[in-house]
């Protein structure tokens, strides 16, 4: 970074801010310093206790996800940013959920993903700086480097971190993306969000894998989200049941909490539901070449499981969806599949319907 510019009305700058970030189309703003020890505590033991299964990227860069001067050295405040998600006219997520034959595919990934639309702002906002301030020093991050994000949007006032580890926010629930501007700009801090989760433990009985081992403590190596994204190879039999027919992400824990009756249409075109995925027939989904995979799914999140782990997925949806001559046939034509991992859940799935391959 470069030196910090001569002295401004930073108060009156931080106002201005928030303002341009509501204008270049996210929903709030806040400000954050760079302190993350007792975070840092927290997230050495998830580490320490194997937690984040194959997520070795969680620990790669030692202290530098908890310390934003190491990873960018002149850090002094980070500018937090959100964005929701979740268009108007989405197909009502129970909804889908409640037919098996269909896919349900996590209400984040289902339009355009956001991590170079939101840099993209960002770097607009870091323009907008530029010319009221001149030169200084900022780096923006959207899941493109290790960032403690929830704790620093929290420490913005933006949300407190729910028994789920999901950001929620008192007036707009928690269907939000979140993004960061760090920067060598001595802003002055916002008052971090109070908690207000209370007695409620909504978010940790629904949990159809029983991945939310505790409060605020997420077993990753059981949450649907990492099963059908970050896994690679085989998903573990006893969790493939539970699975249901979430073929990409989960979002139960969010809807079931109770402050996403706040929850705000997202204000962004692009991320409006994309090839019917916000409520497709597995059966179709299954029938995809690869070719066609990666047509359809080109600038979305759901590349992110590859073709591979996208028919994984989808023939352990199948196993679990009621038995009948559609479903069983569309299995029987993947059964060999040259992929063992594909073959090998295909078989699963078969077993269930009490079918051969």
């Amino acid at each position: 970074m470069t030196a910090a510019p001569p002295a401004h009305d930073y108060a009156a700058l931080a106002r201005d801010i928030k303002r341009w970030a509501r204008e270049l189309g996210f929903a709030d703003a806040g400000i954050a310093g760079t302190d993350l020890g007792e975070d840092e505590g927290h997230l050495k033991r998830w580490l320490d206790d194997g937690l984040h299964g194959e997520m070795d990227y969680m620990a790669r860069h030692g202290t530098k996800r908890s310390r934003p001067a190491e990873l960018e050295p002149g850090t002094a405040r980070v500018i937090s940013v959100r964005m929701d998600y979740v268009p108007p006219g989405t197909r009502n997520a129970w909804d889908v959920l409640d037919h098996p034959e269909e896919g349900y595919v996590a209400r984040y990934a289902l339009g355009r993903d956001y991590h170079k639309l939101m840099r993209n702002r960002l770097q607009k906002l870091a323009e907008r700086i530029h010319a009221q301030v001149g030169d200084f020093g900022y780096r923006a991050y959207v899941d493109s480097a290790p960032v403690l994000e929830k704790a620093l949007a929290r420490n913005a006032g933006m949300g407190w971190i729910g028994k789920h580890t999901v950001l929620i926010n008192r007036r707009a629930g928690s269907y939000f993306f979140l993004g960061e501007l760090y920067t060598d700009l001595p802003l002055p801090i916002d008052e971090p969000a109070s908690a207000h989760c209370g007695t409620c433990r909504k978010c940790i009985d629904i949990c159809p894998t029983q991945a939310i081992v505790a409060p605020y403590r997420l077993d990753a190596r059981r949450c649907i989200s990492y099963l059908t994204i970050e896994l690679k190879g085989s998903i573990p039999e006893d969790l493939r049941a539970p699975m249901g027919n979430r073929i990409f992400g989960c979002d139960d824990c969010q809807l079931i909490c109770p402050w996403n009756k706040f929850a705000q249409d997202a204000q962004e075109p692009d991320f409006a539901p994309r090839h019917s995925l916000d409520g497709a027939r597995l059966v179709e989904l299954f029938a995809w070449s690869e070719e066609e995979f990666l047509r359809r799914t080109e600038g979305m999140a759901i590349r992110r499981t590859g073709y591979e782990g996208w028919l994984r997925n989808i023939a352990v949806a199948l196993g679990n969806a009621p038995s009948g001559d559609a479903i069983i046939a569309a299995l029987q034509a993947r059964a060999d599949s040259p992929s063992d991992v594909v073959s090998e859940h295909v078989a699963w799935a078969l077993r269930r319907h009490g079918a051969a391959a």
